[in-house]
């Protein structure tokens, strides 16, 4: 039913009925306007907001957005740079609480970039926040044990900065690559918890798999969780060269 009553408020947005600006009918005069429940008017105006058609004032109510809505107002650069000495640098984070380190089975998409389903790993949890808009996130770092059994020192100092595992990595040989997979899903109660979510609003989910690039093997996998409401995701693209096509020479016809 809140789908429904969001999908209404949404066509009266865009045909002009509520312009930029104004502020929505108060979940009161929702309940009175479409015959619904205080809880299905909540949810019908979260949803707005997951559109990016509305915002939410402490105390005021919601009010529209300019049209084609606003990006999220946390900017994540999930950017990596690499020195000419070989010095890795990942953009800064702020941690809320110290890294928890554990063991754990892989399971889920993590096993499967990975391809090692069941196998153990290193876990290590980081609660990071942006400091200016307060937008929480969850970061986790996988390492595979067998790939700690190549590189020792990985095992000695797990919760170490990422760039500094990317550094280990690198001077024991391994040609980094780096593949991001982007998702999304509803959170679990607990996310809501941990990233302090007031509604079911969506999580971004991505999956960075460190591999090298000679054997095609992966080597680590990062997850990060961000609202989606309030995180954009943004990246620098590199242009690589198209492979080049395979030419048939045809031999001309014997006469």
């Amino acid at each position: 039913m809140y789908l429904q009553v969001a999908q209404r408020m949404a066509t009266d947005i865009k045909r002009g009925r509520y312009q930029a600006g104004d502020l929505l009918p108060s979940e009161s005069e929702m309940v009175k306007m479409y015959g619904i429940g205080k809880h299905t008017a909540r949810a019908a105006v979260a949803e707005l907001r997951r559109m990016g058609l509305v915002e939410s004032m402490q105390g005021k109510g919601s009010r529209v957005l300019p049209s084609g809505g606003v990006l999220p107002a946390t900017r994540v650069d999930r950017s990596i740079q690499r020195s000419s000495k070989g010095s890795w640098r990942l953009p800064e984070a702020t941690e809320t609480e110290p890294p928890a380190v554990s063991r754990t089975a892989l399971d889920g998409p993590p096993a499967l970039l990975l391809d090692q389903q069941d196998q153990d790993a290193i876990n290590v949890d980081r609660m990071i926040h942006d400091a200016t808009t307060g937008a929480r996130m969850a970061h986790r770092v996988l390492i595979p044990l067998a790939t700690a059994a190549d590189v020792p020192t990985l095992a000695e100092q797990p919760d170490a900065e990422v760039s500094d595992l990317y550094r280990q990595l690198s001077e024991a040989g391994l040609n980094l690559s780096f593949t991001e997979h982007v998702t999304a899903r509803a959170p679990y109660p607990d996310e809501r918890t941990a990233l302090g979510l007031n509604d079911a609003s969506p999580l971004l989910i991505t999956y960075r798999v460190t591999s090298c690039a000679d054997q095609g093997r992966p080597l680590l996998c990062e997850e990060l969780k961000a609202p989606a409401t309030t995180c954009q995701l943004t990246y620098p693209v590199t242009p690589t060269k198209a492979a080049a096509k395979r030419t048939t020479r045809r031999r001309p016809a014997s006469e």
